[in-house]
């Protein structure tokens, strides 16, 4: 027998469920009517449709309570205008039949969507999927939705920047690592969906609540460990964004480790500087490039870890030991980065999710506030990759 859910049971099964659930609960019972219309050839998603239709409503618990739906609802929505003595027997029907209110009819009921929207670029990168993951965990604690929107165009981006910060469609908007155009930033002001960057240093964002990382710092952090090992041939591996979209945090950390180099009084080597797509492969292709020199880098700092694992395997190819020969800095403290000991710079990913709702939901509850701007710390994580040089 096939195991998909939209085949038939088989007799057995079917048999087995029903032995399973009739039991005694009374002839008027949803439950029992329901098994009553379930034969050995029901199939999964017709079961799980009539089981859907099962859920207590708002007039179950009504039923329950002896009161009517406008107090049940009254109840529901916290609204004083109810005794404590009707609320009790409302919310005692309301866990007798295990009842669980519907975000999207309760939000209708308050004039929301009870959603969020997230507009965030490539978001199967680790980077992104960290903080998808602390906006996600947040905005369930609240009651609220996440709809994501992935951005691998520029045209997406246009497009949703013109369309998602809609009330109809939800209460707030997120938007991670994505600049706005002065225009972008005009009709957001119009619109009164409040929006969160994160991620975002452009001075244009300035009218709306922040959450931003100090990425030149990173950068020169990452670099004044190299040199305090005592390096001073040392590369950078960056990544060049892809066009129109304007991404800040590459230049930044590239700024940071040309403001230790000076401040150490080292020379930068434009040879010790190369850029390519984001990616393993490219990074593994570029720093076998600049390994091969006549006078190679003895460190190289990558503008986040995956090209820092780009880095690791191009010195494995040219059987460089690492960090004895090659040490290597990355950048994000993704998980991978741990496993492979290597040490970076960790922004708080996960944190900076959770701070873009938290700061979100405090604008729907203070419209007229002045902006915030939440700066989130940067840190060293010494591992495994680096070392004084030989």
């Amino acid at each position: 027998m096939a195991s998909s859910k939209n085949v038939a049971f088989s007799t057995l099964q079917s048999r087995e469920i029903i032995r399973r659930l009739k039991r005694p609960l009374g002839h008027k019972s949803k439950l029992r009517l329901l098994l009553d219309n379930v034969s050995c050839a029901t199939s999964w998603k017709r079961f799980h449709n009539m089981l859907a239709h099962m859920r207590p409503t708002i007039k179950d618990i009504a039923e329950r309570a002896g009161v009517g739906l406008g107090t049940v609802s009254r109840v529901l929505n916290d609204n004083p205008r109810v005794s404590e003595t009707t609320r009790e027997k409302v919310m005692g029907a309301v866990r007798d039949l295990n009842y669980v209110p519907s975000l999207a009819a309760r939000g209708l009921s308050l004039g929301k969507t009870q959603s969020i929207a997230v507009i965030a670029p490539f978001f199967t990168r680790s980077v992104f999927v960290e903080r998808l993951h602390g906006i996600e965990e947040t905005t369930s604690a609240n009651g609220y939705d996440v709809v994501i929107y992935n951005v691998d165009a520029t045209e997406k981006r246009d497009r949703y920047f013109r369309t998602v910060p809609d009330p109809r469609r939800v209460d707030g908007v997120i938007v991670i690592s994505l600049p706005p155009s002065a225009p972008d930033v005009a009709h957001f002001q119009r619109s009164s969906v409040p929006i969160v960057f994160v991620d975002v240093g452009s001075p244009l964002c300035e009218p709306f609540d922040r959450i931003v990382i100090n990425d030149v710092e990173g950068g020169r952090m990452a670099t004044q460990h190299l040199i305090d090992l005592g390096h001073r041939r040392i590369g950078y591996i960056g990544d060049i964004p892809q066009a129109g979209f304007n991404f800040t945090a590459g230049e930044d950390r590239f700024e940071g480790y040309r403001r230790a180099l000076a401040g150490a009084g080292v020379a930068v080597h434009p040879e010790y500087h190369l850029d390519g797509r984001f990616g393993r492969e490219v990074a593994r292709t570029l720093a076998r490039r600049m390994l091969g020199l006549a006078e190679r880098p003895t460190a190289i700092f990558a503008s986040n870890d995956t090209q820092a694992l780009g880095v690791l395997e191009a010195a494995r190819d040219l059987g460089l030991d690492v960090p004895g020969d090659l040490s290597v800095v990355g950048y994000d403290d993704i998980e991978m980065a741990d496993f492979l000991g290597l040490t970076t710079v960790r922004q708080l990913l996960f944190e900076s999710g959770r701070r873009s709702v938290e700061a979100l939901l405090r604008r729907l509850g203070e419209p007229e506030g002045a902006p915030i701007c939440d700066s989130l710390p940067v840190e060293l994580i010494v591992r495994r990759t680096t070392a004084p040089p030989r």
